[in-house]
């Protein structure tokens, strides 16, 4: 190879994680497979997935190589300027589908709710690591306070799905960052205890939704179509799975969101058990990845930073394979790296960009 090649060639690849980036285009190969089956071969949706993967690897390959101290300096800026953006959104937002979620910029539209999902952990942790020192319970309830505001304008919008992807991630800074188990188990205390106020506060479909996990065949064609669909799709895969195209409730148009939020019935349908091992295994192999990462971290803003990451990537599988399978509420949440659509994906490939540069970045830092 010429030693130009070879040189441009390493300015390329020289901060990204080879084996996280194998796992993140294992998945999104995967993803596609599966999207050409659950999209009854439309070029369109193929298509069009596609441009978000190569956009999205553009701005994990971006991410990648900002080293952790330029995000440090970012981090208050881009809290205060996507909570500003959430106050715009409640203004001034465009209503879709009985939502206010949307930002119209007017060459384009923007769900600033995605922002927020790097945004928020970024802002707590800048917090922490800059009372590192000193960290007190007030500096605790400072960091909740900043988790609580962004977090009450998305659940109003409303996103359920979203809210308790942020409140997550919140929740992962704040217990990396050493809050006290009795703390932790008072505020579950708390939440309990507030249940009733929660309830009534739900919109009427949000408590249809937990109603109808508790029992889907009290409304088969309604509420509770989802659910019985997605289970009846996940249990007729057996061992090995129906194969590839073949999947009866997708291909006679059963299974609802097939594209989307449901796409792990499509999969668990056509490749069965096995395939379902494969996959868990890749997403354990990335949590993994991330969690050692995590362990190497140089600085507290660069461990909390990445714990939160992969932590909230590790929620968004299990919420999104708890809500197919039926033991969790439809919420929303779609399956990382492989349900169609670009604003998750932008979101979670920006995330694993950080890790990159948090692991590439940690030798400088040390040295």
């Amino acid at each position: 190879m010429h030693p130009a090649i070879r040189r441009i060639e390493y300015y390329l690849t020289r901060h990204l994680d080879g084996l996280l980036l194998g796992l993140v285009l294992a998945l999104m190969a995967i993803g596609v497979v599966v999207l050409i089956s659950a999209s009854n071969l439309s070029a369109a949706r193929l298509t069009g997935q596609l441009v978000n993967i190569v956009f999205a690897l553009g701005l994990l390959w971006l991410f990648a190589n900002i080293p952790p101290h330029y995000l440090l300096r970012l981090a208050f800026p881009l809290y205060v300027f996507g909570v500003l953006m959430l106050v715009a959104v409640a203004l001034a937002g465009d209503m879709v589908h009985g939502a206010r979620r949307w930002l119209d910029l007017g060459v384009t539209r923007i769900q600033p709710s995605e922002f927020m999902k790097i945004a928020v952990p970024l802002a707590m942790a800048w917090y922490f690591d800059r009372y590192e020192a000193t960290l007190r319970l007030r500096n605790y309830a400072v960091a909740a306070t900043m988790l609580v505001v962004p977090v009450a304008l998305i659940a109003r919008q409303p996103d359920l799905g979203t809210t308790m992807l942020i409140l997550a991630a919140g929740f992962f800074v704040l217990f990396l960052a050493g809050l006290s188990w009795r703390i932790i188990a008072a505020l579950l205390a708390a939440a309990v205890a507030a249940l009733p106020f929660v309830w009534s506060a739900l919109h009427d479909y949000q408590r249809q939704r937990i109603l109808t996990l508790l029992d889907p065949a009290q409304d088969p064609l309604g509420t509770g179509y989802h659910t019985i669909q997605s289970t009846i799709a996940v249990g007729s895969g057996g061992w090995f799975g129906k194969g590839w195209l073949q999947g009866t409730q997708t291909h006679l148009e059963f299974l609802p969101e097939r594209t989307t939020d449901f796409v792990f019935a499509v999969y668990a349908e056509e490749f069965g058990l096995f395939g379902c091992v494969v996959l868990l295994a890749l997403y354990l192999l990335v949590i993994s990845r991330g969690m050692v990462i995590t362990g190497d971290a140089p600085t507290m803003f660069a461990r909390l930073l990445a714990g939160a990451i992969t932590l909230t990537f590790f929620a968004y599988v299990f919420v999104n394979m708890g809500m197919v399978s039926g033991i969790l509420p439809i919420v929303g949440v779609p399956l990382p790296l492989i349900s169609y659509g670009g604003t998750s994906l932008v979101s979670i490939c920006i995330g694993i960009g950080i890790l990159m540069s948090i692991q590439s970045h940690k030798k400088l830092v040390q040295t």
